[in-house]
């Protein structure tokens, strides 16, 4: 049986690891991370912090590696991101080694590929 795909099911799950925070203020941090399970692209949403049953909101606005915004981080490699949201101020609190979850922004349906 096929089903027509929610918009939900065009989302894929990222995670990334954060190593240290470099700056964080009241709208957004930067931090160095590690990337888990990518591609994470810009835009992605982060809901929910390893270990901890607390709901986050934070958008991945820039990613840097090696000096160099792109576009998206594949697996295994590390960058400094900034991310923006209500729960940046969590950045303030030793956050090493906790793992941000979430989800990709919506991909365009016509392009999407399983």
């Amino acid at each position: 049986m096929n089903e027509i795909p929610s918009p939900g099911s065009c989302r894929s799950s990222v995670e990334l690891q954060i190593e240290r925070v470099i700056v964080a203020s009241l709208e957004q941090a930067t931090v160095n991370v590690r990337c888990l399970r990518g591609p994470v692209r810009c835009g992605a949403r982060f809901n929910q912090l390893s270990d901890s049953a607390q709901a986050i909101d934070l958008t991945l606005t820039q990613a840097l590696v090696y000096g160099h915004r792109v576009a998206a981080l594949d697996t295994g490699l590390i960058a400094f991101v900034t991310l923006r949201g209500e729960d940046v101020q969590l950045f303030r609190l030793t956050l090493a080694g906790q793992v941000i979850q979430g989800a990709n922004p919506l991909s365009n349906p016509a392009i999407h590929r399983n």
